[in-house]
């Protein structure tokens, strides 16, 4: 058994603690809003982030951040990904340096285009060998009633994959194995851009075959893209791939389809931004993406269109009509 911090109580960090306490794990999470972790603590609930769940008796929660670093064996990272800097750099002066670092986190840091393990790294230090990765496609909703799911446990430690195997299998959750830490990041960061793409299409009223076009052309940008930073391509077509991919730009559950439906639908930013008040990762991360193709000469049409959309100078129907315009190369290079 082990003794899991989870830093964050938002929908995922609260739904990873229960698969956590159902694997058998000691698990106590920390938050920020005194709000949740009361509720969590006494009515077993966090209802401002997961309406109408019963939380296991056995899930702790508190707002003392130097309590849950000294209460872990393993540190889950489970914070919105453009805070993380921020976080790290509070806590970094009693942040333990010798324990397995899991991150669950799926973005690319705006400001320095590096991959979440990467920000954390620099901030505290740490080998890069501590880290970890839980990725897929995983909706919390889904996950906390505790329908079959999987998931990809991604380091570059053998070690630390039998940890997060240990953490986080039970009967509904399964977790494969996977040494490619860099391609695992990638596609987890770059899925939430492609599904942008799909919700802008759906909101326009296009159907099945632009749906599929757009995740079929924006897996193949993504794979390329991390290739050429040393990612097996491979990777892409699992679950911490196409999996995670299907299910951002599939369901009504995925925040970033539901801003790009909302965005196709209205040309509005102000308004899919009022709709959709949680952290929508695509957002972020596509100029981002966008910066780090530049950078290999990889070209991303998809990635760039959906850039120039969020960024307020391309409209959705115009983003599509470049997309449909530009020069068709090879389908399997």
């Amino acid at each position: 058994m082990k003794k899991v911090a989870v830093l964050g109580s938002g929908a995922w960090g609260t739904t990873l603690g229960q698969v956590m306490v159902d694997s058998g794990q000691e698990v106590l999470i920390w938050g920020r809003n005194k709000k949740v972790v009361r509720e969590i603590n006494r009515r077993h609930s966090n209802r401002r982030f997961l309406k109408g769940i019963d939380l296991p008796k056995e899930l702790k929660a508190t707002t003392d951040i130097k309590a849950v670093l000294e209460f872990a064996d393993v540190i889950l990272l489970a914070i919105p990904s453009q805070t993380l800097r921020e976080n790290l750099d509070s806590w970094k002066s009693f942040f333990p340096r010798d324990l397995p670092v899991i991150s669950t986190l799926k973005g690319i840091e705006v400001q320095t285009q590096l991959r979440m393990t990467e920000v954390a790294g620099e901030v505290l230090g740490i080998d890069k060998s501590q880290f970890g990765l839980i990725t897929g496609p995983n909706l919390a909703n889904e996950i906390i009633m505790r329908q079959p799911a999987g998931a990809v446990a991604a380091s570059e430690n053998p070690a630390n994959i039998v940890i997060m195997q240990e953490m986080f299998s039970t009967n509904y959750f399964r977790i494969y194995p996977s040494s490619d830490l860099v391609g695992c990041e990638f596609a987890g960061a770059a899925k939430s851009v492609i599904a942008l793409a799909v919700g802008i299409a759906v909101g326009m009223g296009y159907g099945e075959n632009t749906q599929g076009l757009m995740i079929t052309r924006g897996l193949s940008e993504v794979a390329r893209l991390g290739g050429a930073y040393g990612a097996n391509p491979l990777t892409f077509l699992g679950l911490a791939g196409i999996g995670d991919l299907v299910a951002s730009a599939q369901s009504p559950l995925s925040r970033n389809r539901s801003f790009g439906e909302v965005l196709g639908k209205s040309g509005s930013l102000a308004k899919a931004r009022a709709q959709v008040v949680k952290t929508v990762e695509g957002v972020y991360s596509a100029g981002a993406m966008l910066e780090l193709a530049h950078r290999v000469g990889v070209e991303v049409p998809i990635i760039e269109a959906v850039s120039d959309v969020v960024a307020g100078t391309l409209s959705p129907k115009d983003a599509m009509t470049r997309i449909m315009t530009v020069s068709i190369k090879a389908e399997i290079e």
